[in-house]
């Protein structure tokens, strides 16, 4: 039986996440504007640092920056709260855990990677810059969440009226959300690092907005360091998913689109873990295949949905 209030309240909170972390993305917009150098042409990379550029330090930064900054942090805070409402919600208006169907478990996606963006700008303040490009795609994948996947509350079908839903699936969006970070500050990385070759090339370059993000080898270094906390729980995850494919379809592993693709995923991270810690290979070579692994992951997601036709196609959109 279906609570219906609750699942109303649980839609509330689902617009009220999307319209505070929208708000977030303002802020942090406004703080990158507010932070960049001024609009004289330079050289980047001669001479003495500019103000309000990542090389000037944090003391050269302007307060009304800092304190978009600031908010941008709390408003990020604040609707991550009312995004673990809306599944908490959600799952009591069923009575059930909230990610039975694609709707909810990318939901729980994105939430993980909103977590995991607050976790490392606590720990790095100087990876608050980047809030603006983890929380842009945040709310477009929302939006898109909503518009094309979601479905009313119900019960969970016959297949996942396990407990191993509690494991396989909550480790699976962990893995996923931790990836989901990991390889937008890989592209991120990508980029202040190319701009930073040109820099050294000795060209003449008018100020950005990328002159605020941190030092290539933060992010570089961040991306890693991601990956390497989410590979153990995406391996966890595909493991635990085998074993519950046993116990419900009497064989651990029949390459079912869902299970190849996890397992092409977790190849690709192994890749990159491999190759950034091998000479040649560390730096752009290895971002790139970070990024080759978060493509994978949202391929994975969508493809075995919409398109192909396998025992994991029963979550419903």
């Amino acid at each position: 039986m279906i609570d219906e209030s609750l699942a109303r309240l649980s839609d509330t909170f689902f617009t009220i996440t999307v319209v505070v972390y929208s708000l977030a993305v303002i802020a942090f917009c406004a703080e990158l504007a507010f932070g960049r150098p001024a609009r004289t042409r330079q050289l980047v990379g001669a001479g003495a640092p500019v103000e309000g550029s990542s090389a000037a330090g944090p003391a050269a930064e302007p307060t009304r920056a800092r304190r978009l900054g600031a908010v941008g942090m709390l408003l990020t805070g604040l609707g991550l709260l009312a995004h673990a409402a809306s599944l908490v919600t959600r799952g009591m208006a069923a009575d059930r855990l909230p990610w039975g169907n694609m709707y909810e478990f990318s939901t729980v996606v994105v939430l993980v990677a909103v977590l995991a963006y607050l976790v490392l700008a606590v720990r790095a303040p100087e990876l608050r810059h980047i809030g603006v490009f983890v929380m842009g795609p945040v709310v477009v994948s929302l939006a898109l969440i909503r518009m094309v996947l979601y479905v009313e509350a119900g019960p969970l079908v016959a297949a996942l009226r396990s407990w191993w839903l509690a494991v396989h699936v909550s480790t699976a969006t962990l893995g996923f959300g931790i990836f989901f970070v990991s390889g937008i500050v890989s592209v991120l990385y990508l980029v202040r690092s190319r701009r930073d070759e040109r820099a050294a090339s000795g060209a003449v370059m008018a100020p950005s907005l990328l002159d605020r993000l941190p030092s290539a080898a933060v992010l570089d270094r961040t991306a890693h360091r991601t990956a390497v906390f989410g590979f153990p729980i995406w391996t966890f995850a595909v493991i635990a998913g085998a074993i519950w494919a046993e116990s419900a379809w009497g064989r651990f592993w029949g390459w079912d689109p869902k299970e190849t693709w996890a397992f092409i995923a977790w190849v690709v991270y192994a890749a990159y873990l491999h190759a950034r810690t091998t000479s040649g290979w560390r730096g752009r070579p290895s971002a790139w295949i970070n990024v080759v692994g978060l493509a994978v992951m949202v391929f994975n997601l969508l493809y075995v949905n919409f398109v192909s036709t396998g025992l994991h196609s029963y979550g419903g959109v």
